[in-house]
């Protein structure tokens, strides 16, 4: 057995397209296990063990906590999505120079960033806190679901083409769940984050009385943080389907 481990040759790919793509797969990799651990911890543990600790605690708590966690969620979060996106740049410029039309991955990139972001525009306006019918749980799953089911789809059928790959087919859904999630995290959960971190040092430190908007600031934070909590499960569907699960191809 030594010698025969002895004689295993090892050999590095060579050339810079190679080592870049295993960087950037390195750095998506790790930053996106810190990105969605601290989600997976504030959905699942950080949030209901909030609410049994006892106000005066909990105030104590609440800063000193979510200041350190958001910095790594919201940066993990970038740089996850930075990788992700050069990554993804490679693999339609490779589908596009296949389909003989290099320019094609610029159009690729461009209707691939239009439908997602037109569909954080749907999005948004169900993950505000409301009153009545509005705020009922099913009319938010139902709406953001059609949404993202219908904004994959209309990515597929603009990508679609001969010589695009499984890879660049899961990635274009699996990318722009993410991308949702990167516009959630920024647009949403820190702005409310960073308030609510201001007004609860405030209350310890002075006695300042926490604002009114206080709980609809915290129930918004919640529903966007909720959101991207399930939009993780079909990313990491997606994202793993790319390399390991090949079940997208465009029949020519």
């Amino acid at each position: 057995m030594l010698s025969e481990i002895l004689q295993l040759h090892i050999s590095f790919p060579q050339g810079p397209i190679s080592s870049e793509e295993i960087v950037l797969r390195w750095l998506h990799f790790v930053s996106g296990i810190i990105w969605i651990g601290l989600l997976y911890f504030f959905n699942l543990v950080g949030t209901k063990t909030m609410k049994d600790l006892e106000p005066a605690v909990r105030a104590r708590v609440f800063p000193a906590l979510m200041s350190r966690a958001m910095w790594w969620f919201r940066w993990s979060a970038l740089v996850t999505v930075i990788a992700g996106l050069r990554y993804f740049w490679l693999i339609l410029a490779l589908d596009a120079h296949n389909a003989g039309e290099p320019s094609l991955a610029w159009r690729w990139m461009g209707e691939w960033l239009a439908v997602w972001l037109v569909a954080y525009a749907l999005i948004y306006p169900f993950q505000l806190p409301h009153k009545g019918i509005l705020d009922g749980a099913w009319l938010r799953v139902v709406a953001i679901a059609t949404i993202t089911v219908i904004a994959a789809w209309v990515v597929l059928g603009l990508h679609a083409n001969p010589e695009s790959s499984n890879r660049h087919l899961s990635i274009a859904v699996g990318g722009g769940l993410g991308l949702l999630m990167l516009l959630n995290t920024w647009g949403v959960v820190w702005r409310a984050q960073k308030r609510l971190i201001r007004w609860t040092r405030a209350s310890v430190e002075q006695g300042t009385p926490m604002p009114p908007e206080a709980e609809p600031v915290a129930r918004w934070a919640f529903l966007a943080s909720r959101t991207g909590f399930w939009l993780s499960f079909p990313l990491l569907f997606f994202m793993a389907a790319a390399s390991h699960y090949p079940f997208l191809s465009v029949v020519d």
